[in-house]
């Protein structure tokens, strides 16, 4: 499961880095994965201070940090 957790943090990584800023609620059916695993593999990036959160209008969007943008 860690595996698993680990290769769709990457995968969401690509996805930030191409497309920037996304709704949290339109990863699972971007990456035909389920949310529990997608919410996992937020929290490992988050962890690894690679996201930013943003919230408006009761929404909830991720984006690369300065830093990863960068990479």
């Amino acid at each position: 499961m860690k595996e698993q957790i680990g290769e769709t943090a990457g995968t969401i990584w690509k996805v930030l880095h191409e497309k920037g800023e996304i709704a949290i609620s339109q990863l699972p059916k971007i990456l035909d994965q389920k949310s529990v695993l997608v919410h996992q593999a937020l929290g490992w990036l988050a962890r690894e201070d690679k996201i930013h959160y943003r919230t408006e209008a009761n929404r909830t969007y991720v984006s690369l940090t300065g830093t990863e943008r960068r990479s």
